[in-house]
C-alpha cells in the first residue's frame, strides 16, 4: 500500500494581524503558535481563509507575540481581521497511520490558544 498523506498541525480560527505586499513570501506566525503545534520555520503550510475562502500554499516563518501575517503575493488573499486556519501536513507509511493523532490548537480572537486536541 503507498504512503498516504494526513493533517500534521492545525491553528484553528486564527486572526490576521497585518499583510505586507512588500515581501517576498510567506506567512508570519506567532512563534508560540508554531512551537505548540509543532510547525517548523520554513514549513510548508496551507492557508484558509474562513472570511473569503481564499486559500494558498506558502512556507511559515517566526512572528512576534499574536501576530498572523500575510507576506508578498499572498497578502492579496486576505485582509485585517479576517479567520483563517493554518495547516501542514505529512505522508505516513501504512503502519503509522493508526497511530498518528495531528496537533491542532484553537485561538481566540487575539491569537492566544484555547484548547489543544
Amino acid at each position: 500500500m503507498p504512503r498516504r498523506t494526513f493533517l500534521s498541525a492545525k491553528i484553528h480560527g486564527a486572526t490576521l494581524t497585518t499583510v505586507n505586499l512588500d515581501y517576498e513570501g510567506s506567512i508570519s506566525v506567532d512563534t508560540a503558535l508554531l512551537e505548540a503545534v509543532g510547525i517548523l520555520p520554513f514549513e510548508r503550510i496551507d492557508v484558509y481563509n474562513l472570511t473569503n475562502g481564499e486559500r494558498l500554499t506558502t512556507y511559515a516563518i517566526p512572528g512576534g507575540p499574536g501576530e498572523i501575517c500575510l507576506n508578498g503575493a499572498a497578502a492579496h488573499k486576505g485582509e485585517i481581521g479576517q479567520k483563517v486556519i493554518l495547516a501542514t501536513y505529512l505522508e505516513l507509511e501504512p503502519e503509522e497511520i493508526p497511530g498518528h493523532k495531528p496537533r491542532v490548537i484553537r485561538v481566540d480572537a487575539a491569537n492566544r490558544p484555547e484548547a489543544a486536541h
